[in-house]
């Protein structure tokens, strides 16, 4: 059964909150933060390739990445990865994947992953996708992963854990999806139990998903749909420069996953961050006995608690009095901002474009 289990990998995201380490020219999926050697994007790949093929391992990014992932994934071959011509969210991403592999397999199973993502548990998580797996290759259902959460975060969508299906224990029904709540609202979905960490990671058959996409956003299954053998042929890179475009900026959340009625969820506990801010990192990474983080750089600190310090090069970082901060040095940027207010970064990256150019963001 193996052989007809596929996994597609979204690595075209820009992960503006994380500048000016993450850039346009090299996000944060391909860079190595925590010193192993490998970029987040190669540690995805290490996590499922006990659970999939390699060969049957797809690669979805954006066009400009391509030389990136041929360097850090030399091993991929040139027709599991697929260039996107243009950024149009999640659900177009994720049809053309699956036509792809449907061309190649009709019988396929698919587990779609994030790239940029913190696994700490890697056996909870391989067990989670066999188990996973299984389920959506015996019926028409759909799939996501939800996180244990560990606290309040108002920076992770929500799934609410419906009826528990009787003959397949560790599965229930999707009851409802939150967008990113408020703290007061987050804390009372930790209080009632019933709301997971929405982790992006999606698990259904080629087949299936197709079908939902038929039903549930006709827009984009249209452009996608052709009666001419296009998909896993030559004719299928010319065909998409010429309807992606075209797709609409949709998430598969938004797209197909609110709507249908055949969803699921498997809740786990798998030492999960999705690493989308400075405060995430933070919280993932060692601390000092000040409660600082120095990531793989060289840091005098005097008088400084609970702060990050990030330097990409051979620099060394002198300080005194901060206190919840964020300094972190790349290239031609250096950032020196409050935790509390990080989620203010990405519009700081849009004004530093408006004012500076292209070449500092």
């Amino acid at each position: 059964m193996k052989s007809h289990r596929y996994c597609v990998i979204m690595c075209g995201g820009v992960g503006s909150r994380f500048w000016p380490f993450s850039r346009n020219d090299r996000p944060k999926q391909f860079l190595d933060f925590f010193g192993t050697g490998k970029s987040l994007l190669q540690l995805t790949v290490d996590r499922i390739s006990p659970i999939v093929d390699p060969e049957n391992i797809i690669l979805v990014t954006n066009r400009q990445y391509a030389d990136i992932i041929r360097e850090q994934l030399p091993q991929v071959s040139e027709s599991n990865i697929l260039l996107e011509p243009a950024r149009r969210n999640t659900a177009p991403c994720i049809c053309w994947a699956a036509h792809h592999i449907y061309a190649i397999d009709p019988k396929a199973s698919i587990v779609t992953l994030p790239s940029d993502h913190l696994v700490l548990k890697e056996r909870a998580f391989q067990d989670a996708i066999e188990e996973g797996l299984n389920f959506v290759e015996n019926g028409n259902r759909l799939l996501t992963l939800g996180i244990q959460p560990t606290g309040p975060n108002t920076g992770y969508g929500y799934i609410q854990q419906g009826v528990a299906c009787t003959d397949q224990p560790g599965f229930s029904k999707v009851k409802s999806f939150t967008e990113k709540p408020n703290l007061e609202m987050a804390e009372m979905f930790l209080s009632s139990g019933e709301f997971f960490w929405n982790a992006g990671i999606f698990l259904w058959t080629a087949e299936n998903i197709l079908k939902a996409f038929d039903k549930y956003d006709p827009e984009t299954a249209q452009l996608f749909n052709t009666t001419e053998k296009v998909y896993g042929t030559p004719f299928e890179p010319g065909f998409i420069d010429n309807i992606f475009p075209n797709a609409p900026a949709i998430s598969i959340d938004y797209a197909i996953m609110e709507k249908a009625d055949n969803v699921f969820v498997k809740t786990v506990d798998l030492g999960w961050s999705d690493l989308g801010t400075w405060n995430a990192l933070y919280d993932a990474s060692p601390k000092n006995a000040e409660g600082n983080v120095t990531q793989n750089c060289k840091v005098l600190a005097t008088d400084c608690a609970d702060s990050m310090f990030a330097v990409n090069g051979d620099k060394i970082i002198v300080a005194s009095g901060l206190k919840d901060y964020i300094v972190a040095d790349n290239g031609n940027a250096l950032l020196i901002y409050p935790k509390r207010d990080e989620q203010k970064i990405r519009q700081i990256v849009n004004e530093v474009k408006s004012r500076f150019g292209e070449d500092y963001v």
